[in-house]
């Protein structure tokens, strides 16, 4: 990842609140350098990530290639929201690898679902993000 990528992914708190994501909003550009960042750092599939962001992967594929696009707000709040629940799930539990073997795992909290099924959604993003704080705090996986 480059270097003003890495800047811009530390900007981005593991943990965020509604009102640092609006804080966010308001005063950085989360541009299409976002979309960059959450391929490069999650290291996931376009169809995937895309799906999230509830666009084609053309679209998706658009952003990566044309920086002068502007973002609408949805979109940048999701980027965002993805981007702090990435950074705090390899947090919890050290590595990518077993962050993402997590998101694909049934969990009882929700329903036997697996919580990657959550993240199209901000309301479902808030409630993985809540399934990790549990877990840091000692609650069951």
């Amino acid at each position: 990842m480059q270097d003003s990528n890495l800047k811009l992914l530390d900007e981005i708190p593991g943990r965020i609140s509604d009102i640092e994501v609006l804080n966010l909003l308001k005063t950085k550009n989360i541009n299409c350098n976002y979309v960059t960042i959450i391929k490069d750092y999650t290291s996931l599939k376009d169809d995937l990530i895309s799906d999230w962001l509830n666009i084609s992967v053309k679209t998706f594929r658009n952003y990566k290639s044309n920086q002068d696009i502007v973002l609408k707000e949805n979109t940048q709040e999701h980027l965002v929201l993805l981007l702090s629940l990435f950074k705090h799930g390899i947090e919890i539990f050290g590595s990518k690898e077993d962050f993402y073997i997590w998101l694909n795992t049934e969990n009882f909290f929700l329903d036997n679902d697996i919580p990657i099924n959550y993240l199209k959604t901000i309301s479902g993003i808030r409630l993985v993000e809540n399934r990790l704080t549990g877990i840091e705090y000692g609650d069951n996986i």
